[in-house]
């Protein structure tokens, strides 16, 4: 029998079917009022839809686990608007879509390891290493007495994606990402 989580057990990252779709809790409350009973105020994100919902539960109210398949595979190459990943057990390919890599196409490079999450064979998510490290193709030349201000410059990196970086970072650096915020880390 698949594994049942009650609503009081939620914690975040947390997968759970209801209604026919797949959720993933993404922020979590218990709350107890002074009166009347407990309940979780949580913030959920359709896996497969990519929708973010608010839903009150009872805490007592049980849901089905969904169960998750992560695989390690490998980003290959690009053609047009399909990006091929490669199983690094079996060698096979796997051509997915724009939709089905949302938004961790900006993080991708050749070569990469990522890992692909599917539900019932259907892939829904692409998920990069925690941090990633890409060239700076493009920026504008940071200029004197321009230090005083903490806002930063757009930078187009090696695979196209564009980010704010902070004036002293140049063509040619290789910079440090985080890809749960998409945000500058550092220089490396």
């Amino acid at each position: 029998m698949a594994e049942v989580y009650m609503a009081g057990d939620f914690r975040n990252g947390t997968t759970f079917e209801m209604d026919g779709n797949v959720f993933k809790v993404v922020e979590f409350q218990h709350v107890k009022p002074g009166k009347g009973s407990a309940f979780v105020r949580t913030k959920l994100k359709n896996v497969i839809s990519g929708a973010v919902i608010e839903k009150t539960f009872n805490p007592s109210e049980k849901y089905p686990a969904a169960e998750i398949e992560k695989k390690e595979m490998q980003y290959l190459y690009s053609d047009s608007d399909i990006y091929y990943f490669m199983d690094n057990e079996t060698y096979e390919q796997l051509p997915l879509n724009k939709e089905q890599i949302g938004d961790s196409l900006k993080f991708l490079k050749e070569n990469m390891n990522v890992k692909i999450l599917s539900y019932k064979g259907n892939v829904f998510s692409v998920e990069p290493p925690m941090f990633v490290e890409l060239q700076v193709t493009y920026t504008e030349p940071g200029f004197a007495g321009n230090t005083t201000t903490t806002s930063g410059k757009p930078a187009t990196l090696e695979n196209g994606y564009e980010i704010s970086v902070p004036m002293f970072v140049n063509i040619g650096d290789v910079i440090r990402i985080d890809t749960r915020t998409g945000e500058y880390m550092e220089r490396v």
